[in-house]
Parts: structure tokens; sequence; C-alpha cells
């Protein structure tokens, strides 16, 4: 198995929080949702190929018929393309627009009140995930895994920052063994997605946010169960003070 390979395996994203199976009823809906929650959230990056057909199919547990309709809306939207040939497929396409402060008021008039349950909403599942990766006796390639998730946000470039920061928070999640927690973090960031994007980027609030990444790691990797959550918990409410000051 290649260096890939061995990632997915261990961190199965694809299989477990994002790429979970949709409900019977509005199946094409829920399986553009589930396709458009891993692109926006940077589990697929730009550049990426889905996972094949017949498996991504098995693991949404749609029909394939389902998932071409949803991958070809996706396409007439922009988001993905699809490529013939030896190294052919469906590759992302979707990049994540400029932060811009006039969108980031938007978003918030269309929340209205919605606004501070999702913060609080946030704030219970990442401290709860933290504090539970912390306690759980981690792999040696899961805390690589983490590792290299920070790695690759400390040295992100501005234009991949929200993303690599949507996977990094994802990952701590997956740490946690419950696909269910893991959900939850992913929606609850899908909530926000928007608003979080919409920040302009500030070189302080960038170099406090590595400090603040950098502590949850060492707790979670240390096995500081209340050192991970009191970390994660800073670090959530720095973010939601940015929302409110920019907002104010």
């Amino acid at each position: 198995m290649d260096l890939a390979g061995a990632r997915d395996a261990r961190m199965d994203w694809r299989g477990g929080a994002i790429f979970r199976p949709v409900r019977t009823g509005n199946t094409f809906e829920e399986t553009v949702e589930r396709l458009l929650e891993a692109i926006k959230l940077g589990v697929l990056a730009y550049g990426d190929r889905l996972p094949p057909e017949r498996e991504l199919a098995a693991r949404l547990n749609v029909s394939r018929e389902t998932l071409r309709e949803a991958i070809r809306s996706l396409q007439l939207a922009g988001c993905v393309e699809s490529r013939r040939g030896r190294y052919g497929g469906t590759f992302v396409t979707y990049r994540l627009p400029p932060p811009d402060l006039g969108d980031l008021r938007r978003a918030v008039q269309d929340m209205g009140a919605e606004l501070e349950d999702a913060l609080t909403y946030r704030m219970v599942l990442e401290t709860g995930a933290a504090e539970q990766a912390a306690r759980r006796p981690l792999t040696e390639e899961q805390r690589a895994y983490l590792r290299e998730r920070l790695g690759d946000l400390e040295n992100a470039a501005p234009e991949e920052y929200r993303q690599l920061d949507s996977r990094f928070h994802l990952a701590i999640a997956e740490l946690t063994g419950s696909h269910s927690l893991a959900a939850g973090i992913a929606e609850s960031r899908m909530r926000l997605n928007d608003l979080l994007n919409a920040i302009p980027m500030l070189e302080r609030n960038i170099d406090h946010a590595s400090e603040q990444h950098r502590t949850m790691v060492d707790t979670i990797l240390a096995g500081d169960a209340e050192g991970a959550r009191r970390s994660t918990e800073e670090h959530l409410e720095a973010t939601a003070a940015l929302l409110r000051g920019f907002l104010g």
C-alpha cells in the first residue's frame, strides 16, 4: 500500500464522518450535500480526485445513477470536472472565494439568531472531542497524522488556510473514534463555514491561532484531557470574539 493509501486506511474520512450513508427519502439532495460538505471543508481539496464511483456509491448507500446525477449537478455548478484517460476521474475544481467583510455581514444576517446557537453548539462538540481524543490511547500513526494536519495548517498559503483549518479540526474529531461525534462537528462547521471563510486574514490572529493549535495538539498527545478541553475552548472563544468584533 502506498503512503496515500496507508493514510486513508488509518484516517478514513471518506468512509466515516463525511461520506456516511445517506438517509432514505431525499437521496439525491443528500448525496449532493455530502459531496459539497467534503469539498467545502477541504476533506477533498482543489485538484483532489473523488473516490471511485463504485466505492463512493457503496459508502453513501446510494445507486450509482443517483451518484452520477449528483456529480453532474456539481459539474454544472463548477465544483468538479471529469477527465478521461488513464489518469482520469472526477476532480475537485472548487476554490474558496477570498475573504470579504460584506459577505460576512450578509451571512450573519441570513443566520440571524442562529449564530449564537451555532457557536454554542460548536463549543460543546469540539471541546468534548478534544477531551475525548486526549483520553484515548492513540496509535503512532494517529499521532503522526495529527501532527501532519498541524504542519499542513502552519505552512498553508492564505488561500488554503480556511480549508486546512477545517481539516485540522476534523482530524481531532476523528481521533475520538466516534463517527457520530465527528459527523456532528462536520455539520457544525458547515453551519459556520461561510462566516469563517469571510473573516479577513489577519496576521496577528493567524499567529495567535497557530499557538493555540500547537497547544491543542500538545495536550491531546500528552493525554492531558483537561488541558485539551481548556485550550480548545480558548481557541474557539477567540474565533467567536473575532466574528462578533467584525460585526460590532
